[in-house]
């Protein structure tokens, strides 16, 4: 007779978790950046590789932007129109703006259009729901998260990014695309994120750890 085999419940919700990112952990976790590069012409020289590199990692982490709006819950005060659209905001990257754009179009979650807006560095950001700061600089990305509090779930790639305050910060880990977590400043920016989101986190933090 054949056996079931039985998975451990915290495994279970990991699995299920997996599956529910799809998209992205497709992208990020079973195709290295570097299989980019490597899939170029053999006579390609670096930059080329260099780019095509750049432009995969691009393409992972927006679509983890366009999932994480599926798995935020926003307060009521986030909606001045209850008819209007979740708007995402990025600063200092208009290939990130424009790649999100083509995601996002003529995409719904949770029954509302996405808005896409390009923030110039000396524009000040409007309220949105989804703020993301391009770029490695942590003291350029605190500086704008500060001067954005009408920002509910805000999105770094910069080292560090959780201590500049942002809920979620990319990282590069086995040249894949991972994310961290900052449970605080979820709380404190009044956002609640989904126990699937949190699930495959590659780290959490909560209270200083």
């Amino acid at each position: 007779m054949t056996r079931m085999k039985i998975h451990p419940p915290d495994r279970m919700r990991r699995r299920l978790a997996c599956r529910t990112l799809a998209l992205p952990l497709v992208l990020s976790l079973a195709f290295p950046l570097c299989a980019a590069a490597a899939g170029t012409a053999p006579r390609a020289s670096a930059d080329v590789a260099g780019a095509a590199g750049q432009a995969l990692e691009r393409r992972v982490k927006a679509a983890f932007l366009y999932k994480f709006l599926g798995y935020a819950e926003f307060p009521p005060q986030a909606f001045a129109d209850p008819a209007g659209p979740l708007t995402i905001a990025v600063v200092g990257s208009d290939d990130m703006a424009a790649e999100l754009a083509r995601i996002a179009a003529g995409r719904v979650v949770a029954g509302r259009p996405i808005a896409v807006r390009r923030v110039a560095e000396h524009e000040t950001v409007p309220p949105v729901h989804l703020l993301f700061v391009a770029g490695s600089d942590g003291e350029r990305a605190g500086r704008v998260l500060r001067a954005a509090p009408g920002s509910f779930l805000t999105v770094t790639e910069c080292d560090g990014g959780l201590r500049y305050g942002s809920v979620i910060n990319f990282r590069i880990v086995d040249e894949r695309v991972r994310f961290d977590v900052s449970l605080d400043a979820a709380e404190k920016n009044n956002v609640k994120l989904s126990s699937r989101l949190l699930t495959v986190a590659n780290r959490i933090q909560k209270g200083g750890s």
